[in-house]
């Protein structure tokens, strides 16, 4: 690895050298009204990140109106991770090149790379083609021109305040120097443990996987599989029990019309696209494999997935009819739908099954 960016490496070492040497001092002066101040502003800074830059501006997942915006790109500073407008660049390339050698944070050049050592690296060759939406948005460039002052200015406000609550030493300790280091590595370790430890449930030809561990630390970026199959899902999270506060704080701006347009993949397109992918990956595998097993699950998995299609596309053809029905017709239709999701449900049951069937007989990467 070479060291191009020499500001980035020397603030970033040179943080955590302080977080490391300060320590004897700071032990005195921890409170819990200091490790309140960390905590508000970590929550703050991380979920502006994840709402803001990551699920609103990178992917478009939802809007918001102006209100909400300033709300993200101000708290963002607390988090330092460049501005709106380059920080959604850089994720676009990587998910557009995800895994290979244009991916700016490729999992395939290692773990500790994809976790950091990418940024002392990383010579970004800036499209704005890549990112015309946002140049099209005044608050998102006006963070970008102004975003040193503003992280200044921000940063600066929060530490007088917390110097007048808990002191300047544990105040800059704990308000801004390891509220920083940990927004710095729960973000990095969704490129790093995100795409080594977990399971792929949704696209098990990517490197991404699901990680619940890290989504507690993450406001539920962890359910990083999902997202890289489903990026324009303003989820990450789509099970009830799934820790996802982002996903939360979403739906409760559109609730308070702060924000709108949440984008949501519904559970038969999510399922249709799975099973496309499944079969291409087991027909990909097992194509040098040619056995009496093999043979026999080509067809079988053939005959499910043509299944699969037409019920589910006609479940969606009947779901649309609903809509415009009368009265009278609602019965039948509903009486339909509810015929056609136990058959979906059963096909689905099928599939599955026969996947784990494959994925034990050949080693499928899960």
């Amino acid at each position: 690895m070479k060291i191009r960016n020499w500001d980035t490496f020397i603030f970033v070492v040179a943080y955590h050298a302080l977080i490391i040497g300060l320590i004897p001092f700071v032990i005195p002066v921890f409170s819990w009204a200091a490790f309140v101040l960390f905590a508000v502003t970590y929550v703050i800074g991380g979920l502006s990140i994840t709402a803001g830059y990551h699920r609103l501006y990178a992917h478009r997942a939802y809007a918001a109106n102006p209100v909400f915006e300033w709300g993200v790109l101000l708290g963002s500073t607390l988090a330092f991770e460049m501005s709106a407008l380059m920080w959604s660049h850089d994720h676009r390339l990587h998910h557009n090149h995800v895994d290979t050698e244009k991916d700016p944070y490729s999992i395939d050049k290692g773990f500790w790379y994809a976790h950091m050592l990418w940024l002392f690296d990383y010579k970004r060759n800036y499209d704005p083609n890549l990112v015309a939406d946002l140049l099209k948005n005044p608050r998102v460039v006006f963070q970008n021109r102004y975003y040193l002052h503003l992280v200044i200015g921000v940063n600066l406000l929060v530490f007088a305040l917390g110097w007048l609550w808990v002191g300047p030493l544990a105040s800059f300790y704990f308000g801004f120097l390891v509220r920083m280091a940990l927004i710095h590595h729960s973000t990095w370790f969704i490129n790093s443990l995100c795409h080594t430890i977990g399971s792929k449930t949704y696209a098990r030809e990517l490197s991404a996987v699901d990680n619940a561990v890290l989504a507690l630390l993450t406001f539920g970026e962890g359910y990083h599989n999902y997202h890289h199959a489903f990026a324009a899902d303003y989820r990450n999270g789509i099970r009830w029990y799934h820790f996802d506060p982002t996903k939360w704080l979403i739906w409760v701006g559109s609730k308070l019309g702060l924000t709108r347009n949440l984008r949501a993949i519904n559970t038969i397109t999510l399922q249709k696209s799975l099973v496309q992918k499944d079969k291409k990956l087991i027909l990909e595998h097992i194509s040098d494999e040619m056995d009496e097993l093999a043979a026999e699950l080509r067809v079988r998995l053939e005959e499910l997935a043509q299944n699969f299609e037409k019920k589910s596309s006609m479940l969606m053809l009947k779901l649309r009819e609903l809509k415009k029905a009368t009265a009278e017709q609602r019965k039948r239709l509903m009486r339909e739908i509810r015929e056609l999701r136990a058959s979906l449900k059963q096909t689905w049951d099928e599939w599955i099954e026969l996947t784990r069937l494959a994925a034990r007989e050949y080693q499928l990467a899960h």
